[in-house]
């Protein structure tokens, strides 16, 4: 159960509106993230701005879902694990051993998606502050100084999303009830 209301197009503020019909145009439900986020209509905005620029990145759809992966299994988040998992198969075409290593914290059966994994997590961990290594291994697969810091938008989108989720436990929508996850306890 949400710790928050979930806003449906009858209950939410006026400036949350335009967000969610255009989330039910596009996907045909409301996903529940957007729900929570309606509470807070700058929130919201800003969630939707940004995926509109981390849309715009040089790193492709592919590379931006592992991102998202590495996010939201590193914070845990379980509506996100659920959601990116649906837009890594369904529209990114990430190979099914590549999304089901993501989910389960593994290695990467593809070298380049491995180095942005192992970079991904490093800015998570150090907020930032990678090594001089870490960096260099990164741009050692292929990757740009501009993409490191793609790597940081995706990660500060993540961080929104996953940290909004986590606060509001908020529900998976049926929608996505075929990508649950669930962290495995140590």
């Amino acid at each position: 159960m949400s710790r928050v209301t979930l806003q449906t197009l009858e209950t939410a503020p006026q400036e949350a509106l335009p967000f969610l019909e255009n989330a039910k145009k596009n996907s045909g439900f409301i996903p529940n993230l957007l729900a929570v986020l309606a509470n807070a209509p700058a929130a919201l905005e800003t969630y939707v701005t940004v995926s509109g620029l981390n849309a715009k990145a040089s790193l492709g759809l592919p590379e931006r879902e592992v991102i998202q992966l590495i996010a939201a299994t590193t914070h845990g988040c379980n509506f996100c694990v659920a959601g990116h998992t649906a837009v890594a198969r369904n529209k990114a075409k990430l190979p099914e051993e590549v999304i089901e290593a993501l989910r389960a914290r593994g290695e990467l059966p593809n070298e380049r998606y491995e180095a942005l994994a192992t970079f991904t997590r490093a800015v998570i961990a150090t907020r930032g502050n990678v090594s001089d290594a870490e960096y260099l291994a990164f741009k050692d697969a292929g990757f740009t100084e501009g993409q490191a810091l793609e790597v940081i938008l995706g990660v500060s989108l993540a961080t929104l999303c996953n940290f909004a989720n986590s606060f509001a436990h908020t529900p998976l929508n049926p929608e996505l009830s075929a990508y649950r996850w669930e962290p495995e306890q140590a």
